[in-house]
């Protein structure tokens, strides 16, 4: 009886992985850094070729009636509109006896509310003496314009209360008519009716005195509120400063430059979905990660590690050739240079024991063309046929294009050296599929410039489960020198996955 064992998935796969989004982005450093710069250098080549307009500033304490302590603002923000408007640019101009639209000049002018009751006037011109003329304008306008409102209020309510006054005055006129010369004590009669006439006139005289004290009020107030209205800083020319406004710049272009290319370092990591870490990697390809190189040498305190990591994979491959019978080939993506070094080390390090070549199945010339070295490996084109005695070790390409009926020829085994985000997740499905169909078996991946902070595991219990589904069980050169009757077989070397032997479980 045959047992399968199925293995079930830890949890659903995440719609944004942003452990991957991150180590994306930070892949992508040059473009971020790069558009970061190029914002630095916008902003400083701004300040220097497009410099700000001379400008001059002036302050204005503005005093109004309603002031109370609680005040949000709401005042001085009405004011900030006031001075927006055409009546105040046009009187400024006015003062100026200049022909200049009030449209126009008021694009050269804001203000702003710094406090309740004081109020910024900021104006661009020509020249220093030109803004600073404009701003005195702009400045006596306003003021003027709000002493003539203030002074129109406190007229128009004082002469609201007035009338109110005039109305009771001559309603107590027609009360005293009514009372004439009578008194509650000389017409006992007529008492209720005449305590009611005295009680109405005693409150239309109250009245009266209220309307004449609040008039009074209304017209006091008003000296107060156009006094306190008046210009407290003189307009005066804003220093300008080259290197400041340049820094400035330079500050806000390398702000914006950064965050527009972080902003399209994400979507492009979204978008081509080009899988980074060990984990994803080993998952899409089903094959778990045996080792890790950097791309180029490293850095120079790195460059003793690479070297050792390097001189491991080395040993771990020939071993592997060694033992066993069918050939091994290097089927690289994204790193055709490294994958050709690797074979040259292998080579090597099997030659000591006896002959060994290297075919050369590369879509390009890095082997073709290399210059030999003293003690370096023959190098063969794919086509050519070999000797029983020497060990054959395949490099090939599983780039775009590649013709995927030639890679069983390099070897029936193969290690694929990729590169970290190369290519997309779809193309790694798609070179898992292949080499199962043409059954060559993937025994690791060695990870090519990899996350140097990724700490996500490479190893795949049930990778031949996931893509090969190819003949996965191959005879060893030791096997078959011990047992020549009966046929052995290993699956995979140590780092490979290891599923259950149906066979074995069978019997």
């Amino acid at each position: 009886m045959t047992t399968t064992k199925t293995t079930e998935p830890s949890g659903a796969t995440p719609l944004l992985d942003l452990q991957s989004l991150v180590v994306a982005v930070r892949r992508r450093r040059r473009l971020w850094s790069a558009m970061a710069l190029l914002g630095l250098l916008a902003g400083a080549a701004m300040a220097v070729l497009m410099p700000a307009p001379p400008s001059a500033v002036a302050k204005v304490l503005v005093a109004h009636k309603e002031d109370q302590p609680n005040d949000t603002g709401t005042l001085i923000r009405t004011d900030v509109e006031l001075l927006g408007t055409t009546r105040i640019a046009d009187k400024a101009l006015r003062a100026l006896k200049s022909s200049e639209k009030p449209e126009d000049f008021m694009k050269d002018y804001r203000g702003t509310g710094l406090t309740n009751n004081l109020l910024q006037i900021d104006v661009t011109g020509t020249s220093d003496a030109d803004a600073v003329a404009r701003a005195q304008a702009l400045a006596d306008a306003f003021v003027a314009d709000h002493v003539k409102r203030m002074r129109e209020s406190a007229k128009t309510e004082a002469k609201a209360l007035l009338e109110q006054r005039d109305r009771m005055q001559d309603e107590l006129a027609e009360v005293n008519k009514a009372i004439g010369g009578r008194s509650p004590e000389a017409d006992p009669q007529s008492s209720a009716s005449t305590e009611s006439l005295f009680a109405r006139r005693a409150e239309l005289t109250s009245r009266i005195a209220d309307f004449n004290q609040r008039a009074e009020d209304a017209r006091v107030g008003t000296p107060q509120v156009i006094a306190g209205t008046q210009i407290v800083d003189a307009p005066r020319a804003m220093a300008r400063s080259l290197p400041k406004a340049a820094a400035t710049h330079a500050v806000i272009g390398l702000v914006l430059g950064l965050v527009l290319g972080l902003a399209l370092a994400s979507v492009g990591a979204v978008v081509a979905d080009r899988p980074v870490l060990r984990r994803e990697i080993a998952a899409n390809l089903g094959a778990s990660v045996i080792a890790e190189l950097p791309l180029r040498g490293g850095r120079p305190w790195r460059r003793g590690r690479t070297r050792r990591a390097r001189e491991r994979l080395t040993t771990t491959l020939a071993r592997t050739v060694r033992g066993s019978a069918e050939p091994v080939s290097l089927l690289e993506l994204g790193c055709a240079r490294l994958t050709s070094a690797i074979a040259l080390d292998v080579a090597r390090a099997l030659s000591a024991e006896g002959p060994a070549v290297v075919v050369d199945g590369l879509p390009g010339s890095q082997l073709a063309e290399r210059r030999p070295q003293p003690g370096d490996p023959a190098v063969v084109s794919g086509d050519l046929p070999g000797s029983p005695q020497e060990r054959r070790i395949g490099v090939g390409s599983i780039a775009p294009g590649t013709a995927w009926t030639d890679l069983h020829h390099l070897g029936s085994q193969t290690v694929l050296v990729v590169r970290a985000g190369h290519s997309g997740a779809a193309w790694l499905h798609t070179v898992a599929r292949q080499l199962a169909e043409q059954g060559v078996a993937v025994i690791g991946v060695v990870l090519v410039d990899p996350d140097p902070r990724d700490r996500t595991d490479g190893t795949l219990w049930d990778g031949l489960h996931t893509a090969l589904r190819g003949p996965f069980d191959r005879p060893t050169a030791r096997q078959n020198q011990k047992s020549p009757g009966r046929r052995r077989t290993e699956r995979a070397p140590m780092w490979a996955a290891r599923v259950p032997d149906s066979n074995q479980e069978a019997r």
